[in-house]
């Protein structure tokens, strides 16, 4: 069974009747390990003849997106990989376009381009060039063309890269099994070949695709295609399915340290003390013998040492960790000796978790909440810019240190996009993260979003500011659906109504009505939103419970005084 993905790719391009050639096209087979985070790719371009730079703007978009593409950060999904270049590539060519746009030299392309990731197919598509895929003998069209009629003349091009400052992006996804053929073609082929000979051509010269590829565009040629014609196909002969044993015996590869005390050596780390243990990991207070650095090593629990999800997840915190670089999340180091075991070395932190910080502190002001979050917002921000979601935000997975500064610790229910799109034959379990702080979505089996990774750090504030819990105790059973939110000027009259406004909706119920950016939830906590204050008036035992039972107990006693008289006489 392979491991890796493997294709067999074919090429043909010539142009024709015309003085130079403006289609363009390309392959990138990167090495092995980005070829299970990033996949290969394969794009076709044509430029707009029309457009005096119409070979430059095909030329730039594939070897720019080919290039950018494989620039990106491994964490992010390949839908947000492929939009962000090909925005950053479009900008360009319509700046270009517009800076000579006198002249005639407009810079117009057509762009398709399919991405294979593990057993994926990524496919997006601007303007009239198309891709194909030939499955079982049977030639299908997977894109669609972008044109516009006008009367009986020709048709025109609606949409392409370099048209305006923004453009629209066709973006699909769809399984591929071994065999599967795809075939990426300019206009110059499909416009004077039907879809019917592209396929016998390639069933019949699909042993030798550089063959089959050159056999299509010499018959659209000989079909009187006065224009450039391109023809590229890519054969995926081998996915990359692992089986049980084969994860086992890769996860398994480095065994787990033997339990560790004092003064004991571990790969050139000098064990100081335990600092905390669980039943799911110890963490160590260390010193590097070879720079006399203090850190913390981080060890699984043999309790789950014949429990692939769970090593699974360990080895993806301490992929997760080496990724993001900011001073709110808690530092893992690459190592720079080889591992003899299965652990995983970040900087040691001298301070305390923020549920011990908030025990120190019972009286905390708002200024001093707003500081805690604005720091853990800048935490989360990190994962979110390379597409990860947190998903166990809570105060024991935050350290404050003696300055005051707070880090994001524990990363093992991070959601990675990029990850998340390798196919492997794990249970991944979706609800990680502990109850009281998890979003109701995920109660529901839904997809985490940036607005799941808001809603905890809503609970926390709220946390922060009273004491409790938005909602009250999470039922086990799904979800803070039963309880009403608990308004927090209530449980502390020193919050401002406008404050409250800013939580509520950080934690609303429904994440389309939540904030979808931890900015938006920071900026609100320190400027108020006039439309976020409840305007409903609420019961005086609401708004101000010291007045209510000041008012009912003097009310009490006027009655009981006059009961008093009227018995007197």
């Amino acid at each position: 069974m392979s491991t890796q993905l493997q294709v067999s790719t074919g090429q043909c391009s010539d142009a024709g009747r015309r003085p130079r050639n403006e289609d363009f096209h390309g392959i990138h087979i990167p090495s092995a390990g980005q070829l299970a985070t990033k996949g290969i790719a394969a794009a076709i371009a044509d430029g707009v003849s029309t457009c005096e730079s119409g070979q430059e703007a095909s030329g730039a978009c594939v070897v720019g997106f080919l290039e950018d593409y494989f620039s990106t950060p491994e964490s992010w999904s390949v839908q947000k990989s492929v939009q962000k270049v090909l925005t950053a590539l479009n900008a360009w060519l319509y700046s270009q376009g517009q800076r000579n746009r006198d002249s005639g030299r407009g810079l117009l392309t057509t762009f398709s381009a399919v991405v294979l990731k593990s057993t994926t197919a990524h496919l997006f598509h601007v303007g009239d060039s198309r891709i194909y895929r030939l499955r079982d003998g049977d030639l299908e069209r997977l894109t669609t063309d972008h044109q516009t009629f006008i009367g009986p003349g020709p048709a025109f091009l609606s949409r392409a890269l370099g048209a305006d400052l923004s453009v629209e992006i066709d973006y699909r996804k769809l399984p591929v099994v071994e065999g599967d053929l795809f075939v990426l073609t300019t206009d110059g082929v499909h416009g004077y070949l039907d879809d019917k000979a592209i396929g016998h051509a390639v069933r019949a010269y699909g042993m030798n695709l550089d063959t089959a590829a050159t056999e299509i565009v010499r018959a659209a040629l000989a079909n009187t295609s006065p224009d450039n014609a391109t023809c590229q196909i890519v054969r995926i002969d081998a996915l990359p399915l692992q089986g049980p044993e084969e994860v086992y015996q890769e996860l398994t590869e480095l065994p787990f340290p033997p339990p560790l005390s004092p003064g004991m050596t571990l790969d050139g780390y000098r064990i100081i003390r335990e600092v905390h243990a669980s039943n799911r990991s110890q963490i160590y207070l260390a010193i590097d013998n070879e720079t006399d650095l203090q850190v913390a090593l981080k060890t699984p629990s043999v309790n789950y040492e014949d429990d692939l999800g769970y090593i699974d997840r360990f080895v993806l915190e301490q992929w997760v960790g080496r990724r993001i670089d900011n001073p709110h999340v808690a530092k893992v180091y690459v190592p720079t000796r080889a591992c003899r075991f299965l652990y995983y070395v970040t900087e040691y932190l001298q301070g305390v978790t923020l549920r011990q910080w908030m025990h120190d502190r019972p009286n905390r002001r708002l200024e001093e909440v707003r500081k805690i979050v604005e720091q853990i917002a800048k935490g989360l921000q990190a994962f979110h810019r390379l597409e990860m979601l947190h998903q166990d935000l809570k105060p024991e997975n935050a350290m404050i240190d003696y300055a005051g500064q707070v880090k994001l610790v524990d990363f093992g229910s991070t959601r990675v996009s990029g990850i998340a799109e390798i196919a492997t034959p794990i249970e991944r379990v979706g609800l990680l993260g502990t109850r009281n702080y998890c979003a109701p979505e995920y109660f529901r089996n839904e997809p985490g979003t940036t607005a799941s990774d808001v809603y905890s750090l809503g609970v926390i504030a709220y946390e922060l500011l009273t004491d409790a819990q938005p909602y009250g105790e999470m039922p086990h059973d799904g979800g803070p659906g039963r309880v009403g939110y608990k308004p927090a000027c209530y449980r502390n009259p020193a919050v401002p109504q406008w404050v409250d406004g800013a939580l509520r909706k950080a934690v609303h119920r429904d994440p389309k009505r939540r904030y979808q950016e931890v900015s938006e939830l920071v900026h609100d906590l320190r400027h108020p939103n006039p439309g976020l204050i409840d305007q409903t008036p609420r019961p005086l035992l609401e708004r101000n419970p010291v007045a209510f039972w000041r008012t009912t107990t003097i009310l009490l006693l006027a009655l009981v005084f006059y009961l008093l008289l009227r018995l007197a006489h």
